[in-house]
């Protein structure tokens, strides 16, 4: 009865697997549910049908059950390893099976475990760091099975070990620009303070870096609060039809109006008859001012800064942004879209920059189901393109949207 349980719930938890595309922990715990059932009941079944005296057979009909599994799984008899699965294979190495465990996984704290598996029961998982990369983050998981083989689990925490290490550089990363400011804001008041008598020319040029500085914290308070709109809409694509077109008339003619001596430098090239994009107005315009208002920063003076809408690959709308500035050195390149990341800060900061534009831009681009592509030749300039769908094949984008990659 047992045995047919254990065989019924091996079974759901392979058709789960095929069917997910990516499967979830709950399914992959089913399967391996099942596995480790199977696997208990497996020497009571070898008994009934053959003499007591006779030598437990190898394991052999665990290997499908196992290879069916998306976690890197290990059967271990004493200390060798007796099976792995594919994932444990492409983890450890095809010539696992059969080495010590203690060579194969090569960590302290998991020779320590499997060490102790048997002195006591329903021991929690462990986490293991640096197994197959450094920054890889795993969860093992040990059960006893007959005999003295053993079932090793290993599940990859390593993504969300990278989503908390983000989380705490924001946090501490935000504190510092936001502390930053402050500081000079009470410094300059304690001075005003403490010196009445100041002329007023001193004092009118403290009080206009403390402006300065409160305007510096605002800029990155609706930075943070912008950025976290984005992310919390996330996973809701933006089905409104946009004119990317018009939108790119109307920012170029807002800058143009505007008092930065770069504004006029500022020109548009658009192509004729783009479709629409699906989109949100408010966020697309962001992300043509954010670009914008970089290239003008960092172009050189009298350099022109273009903005190009045109067909893209496929089904896609290209905007575009152009400088003729410095450029920016290839190693950059890939990290330009961090929070707070900069490539020069004190020369950013001294320009108004918060650290966030580019980041800001990435997520808006995400959210639109669209890329981001970032090309720049030291001395000659950049260009950021985004490539966004079309309108009319994007309407139903969010029946793919199911959660947290």
């Amino acid at each position: 009865m047992l045995r047919a349980i254990a065989v019924a719930v091996l079974a759901i938890g392979i058709i789960l697997v095929a069917l997910v595309e990516a499967p979830i922990p709950a399914v992959a715990l089913t399967a391996v549910t099942g596995v480790t059932i199977l696997l208990l009941l497996w020497p009571r079944s070898s008994r009934d049908s053959v003499a007591p005296s006779a030598p437990e057979p190898p394991m052999a009909d665990a290997r499908a059950p196992i290879e069916a599994i998306s976690d890197p799984l290990l059967i271990v008899a004493g200390s060798r390893v007796e099976q792995a699965n594919a994932a444990a294979r492409k983890l450890f190495g095809a010539h696992v099976v059969g080495e010590d465990v203690r060579v194969a996984i090569r960590h302290p704290a998991a020779t320590d475990r499997l060490a102790a598996r048997q002195a006591t029961a329903d021991q929690e998982p462990i986490e293991l760091a640096g197994i197959g990369g450094r920054d890889n983050r795993w969860q093992m998981h040990v059960a006893d099975l007959a005999g003295d083989r053993a079932l090793v689990h290993l599940v990859d925490r390593s993504e969300g070990h990278a989503a908390e290490r983000m989380r705490v550089d924001f946090v501490a990363n935000a504190s510092h620009e936001l502390r930053t400011p402050l500081a000079a804001i009470l410094g300059y008041v304690e001075t005003l303070d403490d010196d009445a008598a100041a002329e007023a020319g001193t004092r009118k040029r403290f009080l206009r870096i403390i402006r300065d500085e409160a305007w510096r914290m605002q800029r990155l308070v609706e930075d943070l609060m912008s950025l976290s709109r984005i992310e919390a809409e996330k996973f809701r694509a933006p089905e409104t039809a946009v004119d990317l077109a018009g939108l790119a008339k109307e920012v170029h003619a807002t800058i143009r109006d505007a008092a930065d001596p770069r504004s006029c430098d500022v020109a548009i090239a658009i192509d004729e008859g783009l479709p629409l994009v699906a989109g949100d107005r408010a966020q697309l315009s962001q992300l043509l001012h954010n670009l914008v208002g970089n290239a003008m920063k960092y172009g050189r003076p009298g350099t022109p800064v273009t903005i190009r809408a045109s067909r893209g690959p496929g089904a896609m709308v290209r905007l575009s942004v152009e400088d003729q500035g410095d450029g920016i050195a290839p190693e950059h390149l890939p990290r330009l879209t961090e929070r707070f990341y900069r490539v020069a800060p004190s020369r950013s900061r001294s320009l108004g920059g918060t650290g966030l534009g580019l980041a800001i831009v990435k997520h808006i681009v995400e959210r639109h189901r669209g890329r981001l592509d970032i090309r720049s030749t030291p001395g000659e300039g950049t260009i950021v393109n985004a490539l966004l769908p079309i309108a009319p094949l994007s309407s139903n984008r969010n029946a793919t949207v199911t959660g947290p990659a």
